[in-house]
């Protein structure tokens, strides 16, 4: 008696909720509480609370009704293309800076390709958080 109640209390579904889209939302386009709605239900790969997409940047057009997948959005760019960085190399106490053209978009971590504006040449780096590029490392 005890094991079935156990194994109807272990069958029966949770109740979660899904997010979903309020209004159409432009890819690119950071995400705000007025985007977003839970609703009862779970769907697999979507969002399962607002704190997951508010904040967030949509990578694909999100339409209103429709709930939100996790590989719909991405951290918030904050490099763009074409923009003037400021390229940065740090190696045993030395650190030299210069500017640089951002030839990707880029959130913070991302690996993104810059040219220096004084030798022409393309680099790679790291977005740090204050929206520099941080060469090598």
């Amino acid at each position: 008696m005890k094991l079935a109640i156990l194994l109807c209390l272990m069958a029966a579904p949770m109740a979660a909720d899904t997010v979903f889209a309020t209004r159409t939302v432009r890819s690119q386009s950071v995400i705000t509480a007025e985007d977003v709605t839970l609703k009862e239900g779970v769907l697999p790969g979507t969002l399962s609370a607002l704190s997951q997409a508010i904040g967030r940047e949509s990578r694909v057009v999100l339409y209103a009704g429709r709930p939100i997948l996790a590989d719909d959005i991405t951290a918030p760019a904050l490099i763009e293309r074409n923009q003037i960085v400021t390229l940065i190399v740090s190696q045993n106490g030395l650190k030299i800076s210069t500017e640089g053209r951002a030839l990707e978009r880029g959130a913070v971590g991302d690996m993104v390709k810059a040219m220096n504006l004084s030798s022409r040449s393309t680099v790679n780096g790291t977005v740090t958080a204050d929206g520099h590029i941080q060469i090598g490392q």
